[in-house]
């Protein structure tokens, strides 16, 4: 009987199907099973330990630098003018052309002001003439007074009559009244001349110190008019082989920049290249800005972002006259330098254990949060946690002191930290551990 089907097949002509499609619904199930409790078993697996970056602490120098920038200027640069109005008939200097205390630079038309000098010589002719006049009144006066006084005196006071006396003496005092008038007048015609003497020697500009021209801002031929403010003719650098660098140094830094720190920069024009220089003032007084947001709607402008920062100036030296005012430059300020001391990466200080569990669910390298996202004090002289590896493999805390930083590294003082030892700045999620050179932000 069993081989029926055997033979019922052969009688029909068909194929025996094979076994794994007879059983095809059951193996379908089966794989399910398997992939439903591989997942499972993979969802209540305990979690890999997490693999930490360590940097180690060392012994070394640390160099804290503060950043500022600013603008080459000369040590002192006048701006040359003129006093009175005219029309410019001569420029005896050009841009860069080096000049002498005095030295004539450009001259103006003197002819309105020689007119004036003849004028006020030829007043003062006139009054000197009157005090001449005056003189001789007086002298006329007196000697009439003295000879009716005379002969008063001869006739026992019976002539000339009191009148007649009392009228000389009143003539005398007005010619002695009339010749000091005269007088003042020639002071005053005197006054006048030298003023516009003064104004004809202003006619010729000069320079007012040793230096170079690095500004000419006049031509033969322009006139310039002086009544409500004085024209700017020239600008004069006395000597650019000793320069200053005005910077702006940002409030948080400025507590540690002192007068006497020394300090370098760098232009673009000589990219490569550092230039020596030092802090010679620190000011006391502020330069607030602000940015400011407007509201289209309303046309309101509301102030925010304040930025304050402090004018520093450095001397510089600059006996080839390489540098040039008005360059751009970016200074860098040595205000603390420590030797052998013992520096840990500035992100071990930002590293805390909850960050292994936070960010070891993903691939590649954790380190601590972003300065952005942890808000964390590490100013000098506070009292920080960090973490080393344990011999259990999970964070040991170690309290250290912060010391100064130069932005990477932070020199710290502890009686549990110790050179060569593994500090924690990070997380790597997958694969094998790696030891980090740098911190990484």
């Amino acid at each position: 009987m069993a081989s029926e089907p055997q033979d019922l097949n052969a009688f029909l002509g068909t194929k025996r199907r094979p076994w794994w499609r007879r059983n095809l619904r059951w193996i379908g199930v089966a794989l399910v099973v398997v992939v439903l409790g591989l997942l499972v078993s993979r969802c209540f697996a305990p979690k890999p330990p997490p693999n930490y970056i360590t940097v180690g602490a060392e012994k070394g120098a640390l160099a804290v630098t503060v950043s500022a920038t600013g603008r080459l200027a000369p040590i002192r640069q006048v701006t040359v003018g003129s006093e009175i109005s005219g029309l410019v008939l001569k420029v005896l200097v050009d841009v860069n052309d080096r000049v002498t205390e005095g030295q004539p630079i450009a001259i103006i038309d003197p002819s309105r002001l020689d007119d004036t000098i003849t004028q006020s010589r030829a007043t003062l002719s006139a009054n000197q003439a009157a005090v001449a006049q005056a003189k001789a009144t007086v002298d006329e006066s007196t000697a009439q007074l003295r000879r009716m006084e005379e002969v008063s005196r001869l006739s026992g006071g019976k002539v000339p009559a009191k009148t007649e006396l009392d009228t000389a003496r009143a003539a005398v005092a007005r010619a002695v009244a009339n010749l000091r008038s005269a007088e003042a007048n020639v002071v005053s015609a005197q006054a006048s001349l030298s003023s516009n003497q003064t104004q004809r020697f202003k006619s010729i500009i000069r320079s007012p110190v040793n230096g170079v021209v690095l500004a000419r801002q006049v031509d033969a031929g322009q006139t310039v008019a002086a009544q409500f403010s004085t024209p700017n003719m020239f600008v004069i650098a006395q000597d650019l082989t000793h320069m200053k660098l005005e910077v702006a140094i940002d409030e948080a830094d400025v507590g540690s920049v002192k007068v006497g720190l020394p300090a370098s920069f760098t232009v673009d024009a000589f990219p490569g290249r550092t230039f020596p220089a030092q802090i010679t003032r620190v000011d006391l007084g502020s330069n607030l800005t602000a940015s400011t947001a407007t509201t289209s709607a309303t046309s309101s402008t509301t102030t925010a972002n304040q930025v304050v920062s402090y004018a520093a100036v450095l001397s510089v030296a600059n006996p080839d006259l390489t540098l040039r005012p008005g360059m751009t430059a970016t200074a860098t300020i040595g205000v603390e330098k420590l030797d052998n001391a013992l520096l840990i990466p500035n992100g071990a200080l930002r590293f805390t254990p909850q960050d292994a569990g936070a960010k070891s669910g993903g691939g590649g390298i954790q380190f601590g949060p972003r300065r952005e996202e942890q808000q964390k004090a590490i100013g000098r002289g506070s009292k920080q946690a960090v973490y080393v590896v344990g011999k259990d493999g999970k964070p040991q805390k170690v309290e250290v002191v912060t010391g100064p930083s130069d932005g990477s590294r932070t020199a710290v003082t502890s009686a549990q930290l110790k050179p060569g030892m593994k500090v924690i700045v990070g997380v790597q999620a997958n694969g094998p551990a790696k030891p980090a050179k740098d911190d990484q932000d």
